[in-house]
């Protein structure tokens, strides 16, 4: 693997800490660069839809970003496939529409009636794309580093890419019984989609990731609901909470994605929901940093969840002085090499004492 000498180790790591049994130091996803990929990548495409399609161009292009990368902590090469976050409602009749970074839904279903989920069309360009992208990666990686499966958002969240979210918000008061009707159906070519990229995968590699970046050897998932930051805790109970239930059900283990302080106030239904394992929490661009959200994270910690969350340097001594390391991952970008080092260091040697 990429500048990984044993990731035999790091699986156990990720087992102690899907067990909330790493009692030595929190997990740390921390990378650095070695140098800028770009110096020796530097092919271009001609415009952006080429630039997220052509197969070659994209895979040549991860790898050479894995090798540039310094991997410390739990970190490892991961390579997932990506057409942006809307991918799961292209396969279902919205366009995509490219930028530079990321991509959105495009040509929404005008009518909600007019919404066809009831199957996966194998020559759906998306579908199409995402499944070469998959296997290409793998043939490709020889080992060197861990494909991941790629961005599905199944239930509101496919509604969204395919009505948008203000014709959606009216979808909700004005047709409840369709929308809820589509959402289970979602969830079943969710299902149907998860396990065919995962059998891709299984058939040269053991276990899985994803955008999340954690590793599991019995496979795992991510589970969200952003639209759920748009709607009552009464609405999320009645259309996000049974539709989720149903995921964690078929994934067996899955981390949520909470994105941004207007979601806070559905985390206690989260907490509550037995087969959840652990909450990813997003604070978001501009807002304050990790350790400004210590009690919502002990919150978090005290329901028995476990933990992921993107932090700098300076949120540390509060995070290990505040939090058990017990079921707890921190992910990180570094400056350099040296620094991620000494931060895993740090956090393995504290013991109350100062950080900094």
């Amino acid at each position: 693997m990429i500048h990984i000498d044993n990731f035999d180790k790091i699986k156990k790591r990720y087992d102690a800490y899907w067990a909330k049994e790493n009692h030595d130091r929190p997990l740390m996803d921390i990378r650095a660069p070695r140098y800028d990929y770009r110096s020796v990548f530097s092919e271009k495409r001609e415009n952006l839809y080429d630039q997220w399609m052509d197969t070659e161009y994209v895979v040549r292009r991860e790898r050479a970003l894995q090798e540039s990368l310094y991997f410390a902590g739990e970190a490892y090469p991961l390579v997932c496939p990506n057409l942006g976050p809307d991918v799961f409602g292209a396969y279902f009749g919205c366009g995509i529409t490219f930028g530079e970074d990321t991509s959105w839904a495009s040509s929404h279903v005008e009518k909600l009636e007019d919404i066809d989920v009831s199957c996966i069309k194998e020559d759906n360009i998306w579908f199409r794309k995402t499944v070469e992208l998959t296997k290409a990666m793998l043939d490709d990686s020889r080992g060197d580093y861990l494909v991941g499966i790629t961005d599905i958002h199944p239930g509101l969240d496919g509604l969204v890419s395919l009505r948008g979210p203000q014709e959606l918000c009216f979808d909700i008061f004005e047709e409840p019984e369709l929308v809820q009707k589509l959402n289970f159906e979602m969830c079943k070519r969710f299902k149907e989609v998860y396990n065919r990229l995962n059998d891709i995968l299984q058939e040269k590699q053991q276990g899985n990731s994803n955008w999340m970046g954690i590793y599991h050897q019995q496979g795992w998932y991510v589970t969200s609901c952003d639209f759920g930051g748009m709607i009552s805790e009464e609405m999320y109970q009645k259309f996000v909470i049974p539709e989720l239930k149903e995921e964690i059900g078929f994934l067996k283990h899955t981390i949520f994605h909470l994105d941004g302080p207007g979601a806070l106030r559905q985390l206690d239904s989260l907490l509550e929901l037995e087969g959840l394992d652990g909450i990813q929490w997003v604070y978001g661009a501009g807002q304050p940093t990790a350790a400004y959200w210590i009690e919502t994270l002990k919150k978090i910690q005290d329901a028995g969840k476990m933990i992921h969350i993107d932090i700098v340097k300076e949120d540390l001594p509060v995070l290990l002085e505040q939090l058990r390391p017990e079921g707890v991952l921190y992910r990180m970008n570094c400056s350099t090499p040296e620094e991620a080092d000494y931060l895993i260091k740090t956090a393995g040697e504290y013991r109350g004492k100062k950080v900094f």
